[in-house]
C-alpha cells in the first residue's frame, strides 16, 4: 500500500499598520502498508449453524487446502470456544503442496445467545495461515410447562367422577413435540389429547384428567409426558391425588337462605320464590313445611315430596302485612335430610299507603321580560309509608314548561324528586297555569299552580353607530371606543359577533345586564394584516326588542416604510472581493450578511428593522481566499417607522 502525505496550507491574513502579513503552516496525514494474503484456504470460507437448541450438538464439515507449491505445517488452532470445537485434525499437521485435510466443527451451546468466533489455523511461528469465521444462534429448547403443575381432586364420592383441565404450554424458544403419555394410579384417566402433539413457542393445548375413585380410600398417581425438542428429550410429570368418599346422606340447601321482603303496603302482598336442592348423596323426602310470623305464608309445595340427588323443588313465600310495623318469622322444613329441620329466616315491614306532596305548593315567577325566561325549582315528596309511582305530569299554559322530570318514576317512602319549572312570556301581561301530577298515591292528581307576568322588552342602542379607523399601518393597531345603552326596560346582552378578524372587541364581559338608562363602554381595535380598505360589522345579541344591535366599522391598512442602509468603502489593492459584517451591539460580535463575495466597494442592506441602530465592518479577500481583519466600524441609525 502506498504512503501519502497531505499538506494543507493555513493562511491568516490581517491588516497590521497597513501591511499584509501571511502566516503559513503544514499538517501531514500518512498511512501504512497492508499485509498480503496466504494461498492456504478453507473450502467453506465461513460456517453458520443457524438456529440451534441449547443442549444439542450439531456439526458441519470443512477442509483446509494447501494451494502453494511447498508444504505447510499447521501447528495450532485458536479461536475455538463459545460452544465451538474443531475435531478431525491431528496437530501438528503437515500439508504437502496441493494436499487438503477435512475437519469437523461442532456447535454445542450451553446458553441462549448469538455466539460468533473466528477459528485461526496457525504455523509454527504462531502466524495465522487461514481463518474461518463461525457463527450460530443458540435458543432455549422447547420446555413443556403444566398449569396446574399438580392436581389434587380432593374428596370425590365413590361412583361419581371429577374432571379437571390441565393446560400444556411451550415456554421454551423452540418447537416441542409431546410423543407419549404414561398414566399411573387407580381411578385416574386422561382424555382429549391426540398424539403426537407439536407446540410452537408460546402455544398451548389442554388435556382432561378425570378422577373416578373405585373405593373409599386415598389414591395417588401421575401422568408422564415424553417430549422432544430439537433432538433433546425430556419427561414432564404431573402428580395426581384424590380421595374416594362414601356416599353421603341427603342434605337440603335453600336458595335464598333468607328472605327480606322490605316495605309492603298494608293490604298488598309481596311474593318471592324459594328453591330447595338435595346436595347430599342420597334421596331426601320433605314431610312438612310451615311459615311462622304474622303475614307470612307459603304456596305451591305439595307434600310429601321426594328429591333425588341434585334434584330441586321450587315454591312461593308470601308476605301480606295486616298492620304497620316490622315483622319477622321463619320457614321450617322437616325432612329425613341430615340438616332437618331446616330453618329459613323471614323479615318484612307493613307500611301505610304513599302520599305525594309539593314544595312549594305553588310557584310565582313575578315579572319576566318578554323574550326572556325565569327558572324555579319544584320538589315532589312521597310522605307516605309505601312507594308511589308518578305516571304523568300535565301542564296548562303556553308560557310555562317543566324539565328534569322523567316519567314514569317511583318514589320510595320519604324519597323526593326535584325538577325545573320555566316561565318564558311571549307577550306582556299576567299568565297562569296548573301542573297536574298523576300517581298511584291516594291524593292523585296533585295540582301545583304557576303564575307570572310578562313585561315589554327594552331597547339597546349603540353609539356611535359606526367607527372609522382611517389609515393604520399594517401590523400596528388603532383602538376606538363605543357605548351600549339600555332604555325602556333592563336589557341582557348575551353575546357579540364581529365579521372581520382584523377587528377585535374588548373592554366588555358578556353576558351583562343593563338596567333601563344604564350604559357600558367597549373598545374595538383595528389591526390590519394587509394593505387596502376593509370593513366589518359588530352585532350585539340581547333580549332587547331590536336585537341584534349592530355597529359598522371601516379602516384602511397601509404598508410600512421599508428602510435600507447604503455602505461604501475605499477599494483595497489586490482584493478580489469583500465581506460585509453587521451587529446590533457596538463593537460586535458581528455576523456576515452577504451571501456571496461582494466584488464592488459598495453594499445596500435591505434587511434592517425600523427604530434599530446597526454597526458595520468590512473585510477584504484576495485571490487566494485570504481574508483581512475588520475595517473601522460604521454606525447606521434606522428611523421609526
Amino acid at each position: 500500500m502506498k504512503s501519502y502525505r497531505l499538506c494543507r496550507h493555513l493562511a491568516i491574513l490581517s491588516v497590521i499598520a497597513g501591511a499584509l502579513v501571511l502566516l503559513t503552516g503544514c499538517q501531514g496525514l500518512s498511512g501504512g502498508n497492508g499485509a498480503g494474503s496466504s494461498n492456504v484456504a478453507v473450502a467453506n470460507t465461513s460456517l453458520n449453524f443457524g438456529t440451534v437448541a441449547v443442549g444439542s450438538n450439531p456439526t458441519m464439515t470443512d477442509s483446509i487446502v494447501n494451494n502453494t507449491s511447498s508444504s505447510v505445517t499447521i501447528a495450532t488452532i485458536t479461536g475455538v470456544g463459545y460452544g465451538f470445537q474443531v475435531t478431525g485434525l491431528t496437530l501438528p499437521l503437515v500439508l504437502a503442496a496441493g494436499q487438503s485435510a477435512p475437519f469437523t466443527v461442532q456447535f454445542q451451546p450451553s446458553a441462549a445467545g448469538d455466539p460468533t468466533t473466528t477459528i485461526s489455523f496457525n504455523n509454527e511461528n504462531a502466524q495465522t495461515i487461514v481463518s474461518l469465521p463461525v457463527a450460530g444462534d443458540a435458543v432455549a429448547a422447547g420446555a413443556l410447562s403444566l398449569n396446574p403443575s399438580q392436581v389434587s381432586f380432593g374428596s370425590v364420592v365413590v361412583g361419581s367422577s371429577q374432571p379437571t383441565t390441565v393446560t400444556m404450554s411451550n415456554s421454551g424458544a423452540s418447537a416441542l413435540t409431546v410423543n407419549q403419555t404414561t398414566l399411573s394410579g387407580a381411578g385416574f384417566a386422561i382424555s382429549n389429547l391426540a398424539l403426537p402433539l407439536t407446540l410452537q413457542p408460546g402455544d398451548s393445548a389442554q388435556v382432561t384428567v378425570t378422577f373416578a375413585p373405585p373405593a373409599s380410600a386415598s389414591f395417588t398417581g401421575s401422568v408422564t409426558f415424553a417430549t422432544t425438542s430439537n433432538q433433546v428429550n425430556a419427561n414432564v410429570v404431573l402428580n395426581l391425588s384424590g380421595t374416594g368418599a362414601a356416599i353421603a346422606q341427603g342434605a337440603l340447601s335453600p336458595s335464598p337462605s333468607s328472605f327480606a321482603f322490605g316495605d309492603v303496603q298494608i293490604g298488598a302482598n309481596n311474593t318471592q320464590s324459594e328453591t330447595l336442592t338435595n346436595t347430599g348423596g342420597s334421596s331426601v323426602t320433605i314431610s312438612q313445611a310451615a311459615a311462622s310470623g304474622a303475614g307470612f305464608s307459603i304456596s305451591g309445595l305439595s307434600l310429601p315430596a321426594t328429591l333425588a340427588v341434585n334434584q330441586t323443588v321450587s315454591f312461593s313465600v308470601i308476605f301480606t302485612p295486616a298492620s304497620a310495623g316490622a315483622a319477622t318469622g321463619s320457614l321450617s322444613i322437616t325432612s329425613n335430610a341430615s340438616n332437618s329441620p331446616l330453618s329459613i329466616p323471614l323479615s318484612g315491614a307493613g307500611v301505610t299507603s304513599g302520599s305525594l306532596t309539593a314544595n312549594p305548593t305553588s310557584l310565582s315567577f313575578g315579572s319576566v321580560q318578554v323574550g326572556s325566561s325565569k327558572n324555579l325549582s319544584e320538589t315532589l315528596t312521597n310522605t307516605g309509608g309505601s312507594t308511589v309511582t308518578l305516571s304523568q305530569a300535565n301542564l296548562s299554559g303556553a308560557a310555562f314548561s317543566i324539565s328534569g322530570l322523567s316519567l314514569p318514576l317511583t318514589l320510595t317512602a320519604n324519597q323526593s324528586v326535584t325538577f325545573t319549572a320555566t316561565f318564558a312570556p311571549s307577550a306582556s301581561g299576567a299568565s297562569s297555569a296548573t301542573l297536574s301530577v298523576l300517581s298511584t298515591a291516594p291524593n292523585s292528581p296533585l295540582n301545583v299552580g304557576f303564575s307570572g307576568t310578562g313585561n315589554s322588552a327594552g331597547q339597546l342602542a349603540v353609539t356611535p353607530t359606526s367607527l372609522a379607523f382611517g389609515n393604520v399601518t399594517v401590523g400596528s393597531s388603532s383602538p376606538l371606543t363605543g357605548t351600549l345603552t339600555a332604555s325602556g326596560a333592563s336589557v341582557t346582552i348575551s353575546s357579540s359577533t364581529l365579521s372581520n378578524s382584523e377587528f377585535v372587541l374588548s373592554g366588555i364581559s358578556l353576558p351583562v345586564t343593563l338596567a333601563a338608562g344604564q350604559s357600558t363602554g367597549f373598545t374595538v381595535t383595528f389591526t390590519p394584516q394587509a394593505a387596502g380598505a376593509t370593513s366589518a360589522s359588530l352585532a350585539f345579541s340581547s333580549n332587547a326588542a331590536n336585537s341584534p344591535t349592530a355597529q359598522a366599522m371601516t379602516g384602511t391598512g397601509t404598508n410600512a416604510i421599508q428602510h435600507t442602509v447604503g455602505l461604501t468603502w475605499t477599494a483595497s489593492a489586490n482584493a478580489t472581493g469583500y465581506n460585509i459584517y453587521r451587529s446590533a451591539t457596538n463593537g460586535g460580535p458581528y455576523t456576515e450578511i452577504n451571501t456571496s463575495l461582494d466584488g464592488s466597494a459598495a453594499y445596500t442592506d435591505n434587511t434592517v428593522v425600523s427604530g434599530t441602530t446597526y454597526y458595520y465592518v468590512v473585510t477584504a479577500v484576495n485571490s487566494e481566499a485570504q481574508e483581512s481583519g475588520y475595517s473601522n466600524q460604521a454606525q447606521a441609525v434606522v428611523p421609526s417607522p
